[in-house]
């Protein structure tokens, strides 16, 4: 699966362009006060590929077990420290609904956790390239 991610911006305009796998979409990002950049920093957007990641995993495993999931609510946090430093303390919760039994829906969770790609590619690191 071939992932891809665009922005444009300029003064008053921030586009954002995803695509997979030839499937393009934008979501609406608004600048910054200034103008220029992104309202939205990184690492808000980092926590919601995170939270996104197992939102979807929830439900696409859930299906995988013939368990019926009515609703998914996942709050991730972290800290980030000084300009350049990397995030830290990485954790997120998530609630799932469903009138499964509670010991189904834990075992759910737990093993969503073991396969969401985001949090394993954190867990794991990623090299960054820098193609110029």
């Amino acid at each position: 699966m071939k992932l891809s991610a665009r922005v444009q911006s300029e003064f008053n305009r921030h586009s954002v362009l995803l695509e997979t796998n030839g499937s393009a979409k934008s979501i609406q990002i608004a600048p910054k006060p200034t103008g220029y950049g992104s309202s939205v920093n990184g690492g808000e957007l980092l926590l919601l590929a995170l939270a996104t990641c197992f939102c979807n995993d929830i439900y696409r495993e859930a299906a995988k077990m013939n368990i019926i999931v009515t609703g998914v609510e996942v709050d991730c946090t972290a800290e980030f420290g000084a300009d350049g430093q990397p995030g830290n303390n990485f954790q997120y919760a998530a609630r799932v609904t469903s009138d499964a039994p509670q010991a189904a829906i834990d075992e759910l969770i737990r093993h969503t956790n073991e396969v969401a790609e985001i949090h394993n590619t954190l867990r794991k690191g990623a090299k960054v390239t820098l193609v110029q």
